[in-house]
């Protein structure tokens, strides 16, 4: 189908979900806009974004519905409780790019099914940065036939990787939260080091870069270290209930996971802390008050 003819629902306009729907609406899609704060929806009206007073309003005549959404119970009680799946006819998708537990996701695509809609579970990674130049890395869990079916449709955004049936994207971004929190807290205890030995963090991070501990992590994160920037692109508090949910998920599944389980503590004590709203990268606040560090500008 034409582009300018399929009309998407985007449902949750966070910090991640706004760029992805101005995404879709540059890519040429009539797209629908609904967030609980309206605000952030009305911000898109001038760039062609149709805002919704409900996101059932938005749902209405859309073939194609994304939730960008907190957790499990938001995607829940938007699509059912909050009439989305009563307003979609048969055949419609709802592809829910939120970060939820593989098997809530399957809970939804099950339910969904009982109506004659289609789900894909495709959450993402790459931030906000990664979200506002269309490079994110989309996992993609579902019907082969029905992701191919929707390749212009997640274009505009990113990367798409078909990695399995239902559940599985939740599951490869719950694998991705993992590696981003472990190389986070790995690149943070380094410059720690660095500096309590009279080095300099920064001239750390550039002597390393292109070696075997390249990484994305420490290309941003260890320049947000660096610069003391934690404003949120990633929050801990979201770090913190991905990793809650890989470890339900490993438990489950009868896995011990001793690095998950020791970052997870850390980020656990960092939010109780009051560290929930900074940026993942500033565990390196917690790790460098639990060693007495004197902190710079934070």
């Amino acid at each position: 189908m034409n582009a300018v003819r399929r009309r998407i629902a985007f449902l949750g306009l966070g910090l991640m979900g706004a760029p992805m729907a101005r995404r879709l609406i540059g890519a040429g899609f009539t797209v629908a806009v609904w967030n609980r704060d309206r605000a952030k929806a009305q911000a898109l009206s001038g760039e062609g974004g149709i805002v919704a007073d409900t996101a059932a309003e938005a749902a209405e005549g859309a073939v194609v519905v994304v939730t960008m959404l907190t957790n499990g119970e938001a995607v829940g009680k938007v699509l059912f409780d909050g009439g989305v799946a009563d307003a979609l006819k048969p055949g419609a998708v709802v592809i829910d790019m939120s970060s939820i537990p593989p098997s809530v996701a399957r809970e939804h695509a099950a339910r969904l099914a009982e109506r004659g809609i289609r789900h894909i579970d495709a959450p993402v990674s790459g931030g906000v940065v990664g979200a506002a130049a269309g490079t994110l890395a989309i996992m993609a869990g579902g019907e082969p036939e029905v992701i191919a079916e929707l390749a212009d449709v997640f274009a505009p955004m990113g990367r798409m990787t078909h990695v399995g049936p239902s559940g599985s994207g939740q599951l490869a971004k719950l694998g991705n939260q993992q590696i981003v929190a472990v190389t986070i807290g790995a690149v943070a205890e380094a410059m720690m080091l660095i500096e309590a030995g009279g080095g300099s963090a920064e001239a750390f991070r550039n002597a390393i870069r292109g070696g075997f501990a390249e990484s994305r992590i420490l290309d941003l994160h260890g320049q947000r270290m660096v610069s003391r920037d934690f404003e949120p692109g990633g929050s801990s508090n979201n770090q913190l209930k991905d990793l809650n949910t890989v470890l339900a998920t490993a438990k489950d599944l009868s896995l011990a996971l001793p690095l998950t389980e020791a970052v997870q503590a850390e980020f656990a004590a960092f939010v109780a802390d009051g560290g929930g709203e900074k940026d993942h990268s500033g565990l390196l606040l917690h790790l460098e008050k639990l060693n007495a560090r004197p902190k710079r500008d934070a």
